[in-house]
């Protein structure tokens, strides 16, 4: 099967090109600047149509494009956030547009943080999206919206939780925290914490990508089965960097370091309580589902790599 990737050069993008292309399949990566890579790239602006859209016809599509989210939430940051994510999208929808078929399927990358702060209430595909905070809420409904009237056959909308892998921001910051003494729970410590292992997260995104699977198209969750509270988190980390018990952070002490490091308090003061229902009713078997055993199995990795 061939599969055009939009966000093909970002670190989920770069392990999903790795990943289908040990399973046989062609990928083209669209991007805005030409990396040497083992993988056929064919340049777009992520705004218009252009010869790229060729590219389509008979292909897959995942779009992964858009900005890190690891930034101060101003109203500059969810602008370049928003636009980051629709103006690619749309312009994927028009090239769709032009083609002699739809687009077989189509993989939609979308986030979890379209739920914002939902408490203890256990989330599921069916739970309606929130209207707060905008950096969260507002950028995914706007990047889940700029996918209508795609021309494909079937579309789904992936709402990731955190990917665990190595040597990306999310986890590297993680256990920066663990290693310097400041794993502690952070806030209040009750925050759920949706989370998924990278290899997970590739044999999902791979399922999703099956020929004629009705059983997976809308919104499906990207996520593990079993989601943790901010301190159990904390403290897995803290086992995976074998450092021992440190003091909590208080809410208003990460507001503050969130201006030192330029990234938004909310993405570690809220949670949402997530569970991959519908790929589970599907019957899809998570390898890494327990927690532990996935930062123990990250960590061997890296380990080796060294």
């Amino acid at each position: 099967m061939k599969v055009v990737i939009a966000g093909g050069t970002g670190a989920l993008g770069r392990r999903l090109c790795e990943s289908l292309a040990a399973d046989g399949h062609d990928v083209v990566v669209l991007t805005r600047r030409a990396r040497p890579g083992p993988f056929r790239q064919v340049a777009w602006d992520g705004r218009t149509v252009g010869a790229w859209s060729a590219e389509l016809e008979g292909s897959a599509v995942v779009n992964l494009a858009g900005e890190l989210v690891d930034r101060r939430p101003t109203a500059a940051n969810v602008d370049l956030l928003t636009r980051s994510r629709v103006e690619p999208t749309r312009a994927l929808v028009e090239a769709s547009a032009t083609l002699a078929a739809p687009v077989p399927v189509w993989v939609q990358a979308s986030t979890l943080a379209i739920y914002g702060d939902a408490g203890d209430q256990v989330l599921d595909e069916s739970a309606p999206p929130a209207d707060h905070p905008p950096q969260m809420t507002g950028v995914a409904r706007a990047w889940e919206a700029a996918l209508d009237g795609a021309s494909t056959d079937r579309a789904v909308l992936l709402r990731t939780g955190i990917v665990l892998d190595n040597d990306t921001p999310a986890l590297d910051r993680l256990l920066s925290l663990a290693r310097w003494g400041l794993g502690g729970r952070v806030g209040p410590g009750t925050q759920w914490v949706s989370w998924i292992h990278i290899e997970d997260w590739l044999a999902v995104v791979r399922r999703c990508l099956l020929p004629g699977d009705p059983a997976l198209s809308g919104v499906v969750h990207a996520t593990g089965p079993r989601p943790v509270r901010n301190a159990e988190l904390m403290a897995a980390l803290r086992r995976s960097a074998r450092r021992p018990a440190a003091p909590p952070t208080p809410a208003m002490l990460v507001r503050l370091g969130a201006v030192a490091l330029r990234t938004d308090p909310a993405l570690a003061l809220t949670g949402r309580r997530a569970v991959p229902a519908r790929l589970l009713s599907a019957g899809f078997e998570f390898r890494h589902p327990d927690l532990d055993e996935a930062l123990t199995d990250l960590r061997d990795r890296q380990s080796t790599v060294g």
